[in-house]
């Protein structure tokens, strides 16, 4: 990941980290609700943001969350990020990086994408899930500036994404990037797979798919990127990028799709390939998780992947607020 410059960097960032997650007030937490118009069904997932009330603990699921539910926002223009999950997962997923950020003075946002969730896979092997990913986001920062319990705490001028494997995917199309759908084709030619099959009779939109260009920064990890991507179809892309790659790969990503990314990207921006990890080694894995689902949650010898998080979470961290940095006041 980089050479002993790079890993001292980041050890200093890792402990200016440490020392201010000490110093910081709780994470808020709140579920949220996006209704349903005429782009889609309703949105449900939750927000975490920063919060003078001291944490609790709460559980959902294989999750336990150490935060304060309901409580008042504290701080005033925050900057906010938009999370996207991956393929059959929830807004869940990258709990540990949105407690982090809003203990840092982030308001973060995640919902479910419908019908390619946990719960609900109606729709995970469908195009239909590519095409309105990148809707459901802007759909969910719409309401987070507009009638969210936040809204009037969040900047405008001040928003990133986050989003790993077909999150990652849905957050390169949201900074610009449009699907190459004569290359998906071409390489769907053998595939039964339905999204193939679908791709094969051209079901996909003839305009390219939500943009949202009041995103100023988007961390990316194992973008769902190296069938959908040329450099054509990534020039559009201005906005800053912190691209993550598992060396290992998983779950039809491989480290050969993600350097395809990054190669053509045209803007500057970071790569980081973590060495002797696997895809899901960007979501941590609390007990009960580990134990119903110990394919995702098994890593390579030698590779921790807490240690890996506490890294992960300060580089996300130092990123956005370097990119997301206040406007200067006149």
């Amino acid at each position: 990941m980089g050479g002993p410059s790079t890993h001292v960097a980041t050890f200093l960032v890792a402990l200016a980290f440490g020392l201010a997650a000490t110093l910081a007030q709780a994470a808020g937490f709140r579920f949220i609700e996006v209704p349903a118009d005429a782009n889609g069904p309703v949105l449900n997932g939750a927000m975490w943001y920063p919060c003078s009330e001291p944490p609790d603990t709460i559980v959902l699921g294989p999750y336990s969350l150490s935060v304060a539910k309901n409580c008042p926002t504290s701080g005033d223009k925050l900057p906010l990020i938009v999370v996207s999950h991956g393929r059959v997962g929830s807004f869940l997923n990258l709990y540990d990086v949105a407690e982090m950020l809003a203990d840092a003075g982030f308001v973060v946002a995640a919902v479910n994408h419908p019908g390619d969730t946990s719960s609900d896979r109606s729709r995970s092997d469908d195009l239909s899930a590519f095409i309105e990913r990148p809707t459901d986001i802007k759909r969910l920062l719409s309401h987070m500036l507009g009638a969210s319990a936040a809204a009037a705490k969040i900047d405008p001028e001040r928003i990133g994404f986050l989003g790993f494997s077909r999150g990652g995917y849905t957050g390169l199309v949201l900074v610009g990037a449009n699907p190459d759908w004569a290359k998906v084709s071409e390489l769907c030619q053998q595939s039964s797979l339905h999204v193939c099959e679908q791709v094969r009779r051209k079901e996909f939109p003839a305009q390219p798919l939500a943009h949202d260009p009041r995103i100023r920064a988007a961390v990316v990890a194992d973008p769902l990127g190296g069938i959908f991507f040329t450099a054509e179809s990534l020039s559009a892309v201005k906005t800053p990028v912190q691209l993550w790659a598992s060396e290992l790969g998983g779950d039809g990503i491989t480290q050969e799709s993600v350097a395809a990314v990054n190669q053509n990207l045209p803007a500057k921006h970071e790569y980081h390939l973590v060495p002797n990890s696997a895809h899901f080694a960007f979501m941590i894995c609390p007990p009960a998780l580990a134990k119903a689902l110990p394919e995702i949650c098994t890593d390579a010898p030698g590779f921790d992947r807490i240690v890996f998080h506490q890294q992960f979470n300060a580089e996300v961290l130092s990123f956005f607020r370097t990119e997301l940095r206040p406007a200067r006041s006149e």
